[in-house]
């Protein structure tokens, strides 16, 4: 599970260094980075803890998972981040997205395989659904499309670099989740 959560905050690290446009929460992140002077990786980590606190009234309960997601990631961010910046070939910007959205896919497969609850996105996706009986699918649009513009409006990246997250990272992770259940069965005897 720490390795995948790691995968995943090392992705969004290639997102931020590509500079072409990340993630919504990290877009609301940096908007956070900018208006505190705290790193994305700290910024990221204060979001989740206040995403976390909105779970109360909804009844959600964290685990392991939740609370590792919310420090490894925000780490990961931090250490990897500086790590990947500084490359200014015009070339190797969209391969660091295309980068970041396989290793968001990897790193979720193998984080959400381990079964340690949610991370605190997920969480609060799945506590709204359950409270309002609307489907999933427009509860987390309607979330990431809320943090988006207000990470935009407090200064976030959002670019070419959001729309192929939006548009390829369901696929990444529908690939990895497919590849970890293959990977993990158990040999019939």
């Amino acid at each position: 599970m720490q390795i995948g959560l790691w995968i995943f905050g090392t992705g969004e690290a290639f997102f931020i260094a590509a500079g072409l446009g990340v993630s919504p929460w990290t877009v609301l992140a940096q908007g956070v980075s900018l208006q505190t002077n705290w790193s994305v990786g700290v910024s990221t980590f204060v979001v989740s803890v206040a995403v976390l606190l909105l779970w109360w009234p909804l009844r959600e309960r964290p685990g392991l998972g939740t609370l590792s997601n919310a420090v490894v990631i925000a780490i990961a961010i931090d250490v990897m981040t500086p790590v990947l910046s500084g490359f200014e070939s015009d070339w190797i910007r969209p391969v660091w997205v295309l980068i970041g959205v396989a290793l968001i896919g990897l790193g979720s497969g193998l984080y959400l395989t381990a079964n340690l609850g949610p991370g605190p996105r997920d969480g609060l996706m799945t506590g709204i659904q359950r409270r309002s009986g609307k489907p999933i699918g427009w509860v987390r649009a309607g979330i990431e499309i809320l943090v988006l513009v207000a990470g935009w409006f407090l200064g976030g990246s959002v670019g070419v670099g959001t729309v192929v997250f939006a548009l390829g990272v369901g696929h990444s992770v529908a690939v990895f989740l497919s590849l970890m259940r293959v990977f993990s069965r158990q040999p019939v005897r």
